[in-house]
């Protein structure tokens, strides 16, 4: 807007000073060699500015004349340079789809038209199509000659760390991974790959200090970094829970306190403070950890916490634990495998189907079927329980990029990833598997023969025993101890 009304302030200044020429035309005389030219002053200005314009316009023209070749070269130059970064972007293109063949032959015109010294993505674009081609070598040959220029260092280290790591060269991945942090402590791969890699080796102290690190430079969350520390804690916890439980407790409650939902933590401040002799504050924090979320491996630790109790007591604790979430299927579960261990079948019985009518699962078929057998029912009804396990869904269990662990780990034994296992079930079941189950129909309980068993109180809890010594055909009252149920299935299918 100003320039416009500059403009025209400019048009009208021209305009009145013409005016004032016009009115006021004077006279203007020249002698030159005897001859006189009279003329007015405002013919005069106008001569003198065409003789100025023409000056330009014969300037410029020798100008261009003489900047030809120039030109000309410089327009090939450009023409050059364009068709080169085309092909370059066409094969970095093809490169991300995977088509090595239109990559490779990208990478040569390119090379053709552009200096490869000048255009680092050329040698980028080199070391992509190798990759894509499985020449890993020529990939880490590229990848280190970019290392040597300060422009491409940092994509030169990430190339090699991702060859280091696909050949499971973790020395080498947390040294290239190192050398990214020191360069950019500010790029999010270069710092979770050396905290992951810290942490796969142990050193839990390294990598809380770079996750404290990346939490002031505000490259993560504060939520996401509680998390991350109440894991490395966790593991941290785990790895000295047997040569320093007391260092192992503080680590976990103080991982506990950032997450009061996981379990882990719980579990391992837990079995620290058993080994201090402190099972009062253990047990608090199992029950803290239960009401927060119930979890099968917290009610097996707080049914089990104290070695000496008879197995009526580890009914009663178990029973004190379910109140917490009466209605919930391992407060169900948790009761049902205590009053087995304490042969209450019909309690054991009333609990295990009060999960299998809700949320019906292998373990809960294949406890019914250890008390069928305990209480001596007919072959057909234990197996009939047994095909129904098979059919069930999976039980939840520690999964991480489809490893299945017994235990909680603080990072996936594939990737590396931290928190990676997550509480669910390895397979879950495909909708109207349900039906199936009724598929396998229970022969009725009036069918069952009740054998006469004789109970003796000791020490350890009732016992059961058959009424007759030399019935060999007689099923054992409770399953040996650290018989895993997959053992038991394959035991009575075979």
């Amino acid at each position: 807007m100003l320039r416009i009304l500059a403009f025209f302030l400019l048009v009208l200044a021209a305009g009145l000073g013409f005016a004032w020429l016009a009115d006021n035309p004077g006279t203007v005389s020249i002698v030159w060699q005897g001859q006189e030219l009279r003329t007015s002053f405002m013919v005069l200005v106008i001569a003198l500015g065409l003789v100025v314009l023409g000056a330009v316009l014969l300037f410029w023209l020798f100008q261009a004349l003489f900047g030809a070749p120039d030109r000309i070269g410089r327009f090939f130059d450009m023409r050059r340079r364009d068709r080169g970064y085309r092909a370059l972007s066409n094969g970095i293109l093809a490169a991300g789809a995977g088509d090595a063949v239109t990559a490779r032959r990208m990478e040569r015109q390119g090379q053709k038209l552009l200096s490869a010294e000048k255009e680092p993505l050329l040698r980028f674009l080199d070391a992509q199509t190798a990759m894509i081609e499985g020449d890993h070598a020529r990939a880490r040959r590229v990848f280190e000659t970019m290392e040597s220029d300060s422009d491409t260092r940092l994509l030169a280290l990430r190339g090699l760390y991702l060859e280091a790591e696909r050949a499971s060269d973790m020395t080498a991945a947390r040294h290239y991974a190192e050398q990214a942090v020191r360069i950019a402590p500010h790029v999010p791969w270069a710092g979770n790959a050396v905290l992951e890699l810290k942490a796969a080796e142990g050193d839990y102290d390294g990598a809380l200090a770079i996750l404290e690190a990346q939490r002031n430079s505000r490259l993560i969350e504060r939520s996401e970094s509680h998390r991350q520390r109440a894991v490395l804690l966790t593991g941290k916890a785990i790895a000295l829970s047997d040569s320093d439980p007391a260092a192992a407790r503080t680590a976990a409650r103080e991982a506990q306190k950032l997450q009061p939902d996981f379990t882990p933590a719980a579990l391992v401040a837990a079995k620290a403070l058993v080994r201090l002799e402190d099972s009062r504050k253990a047990q608090k924090i199992l029950e803290s950890s239960w009401r927060a979320e119930p979890h099968p491996d917290v009610a097996a630790a707080y049914v089990h916490l104290n070695a000496g109790d008879s197995a009526e007591e580890r009914l009663r604790r178990a029973q004190r634990l379910a109140g917490y979430h009466p209605d919930h299927p391992e407060s169900h579960l948790a009761v049902a495998h205590a009053a087995f261990e304490a042969r209450h079948y019909p309690l054991a019985r009333t609990e295990a189907e009060a999960v299998a009518a809700k949320t019906p699962r292998e373990s809960v078929y294949l406890l019914l079927a250890d008390i069928e057998e305990a209480e001596g029912g007919p072959e057909g009804r234990v197996r009939a329980y047994m095909q129904r396990a098979l059919r069930a869904p999976k039980d939840p269990a520690w999964t991480a990029d489809g490893v299945v662990s017994r235990e909680w780990r603080p990072f996936s034994p594939v990737t590396g990833k931290i928190d990676a296992f997550t509480w669910k079930a390895p397979m879950e079941a495909e909708a109207g598997e349900g039906a199936l189950l009724e598929e396998v129909p229970l022969p009725p309980r009036h069918e069952i023969e009740q054998r006469p068993v004789t109970v003796e109180t000791v020490d350890d809890g009732p016992v059961v025993e058959p009424a007759a010594a030399n019935d060999v055909d007689a099923p054992p009252a409770v399953a040996k101890d650290g018989e895993t149920y997959e053992a038991r299935k394959e035991a009575r299918f075979n």
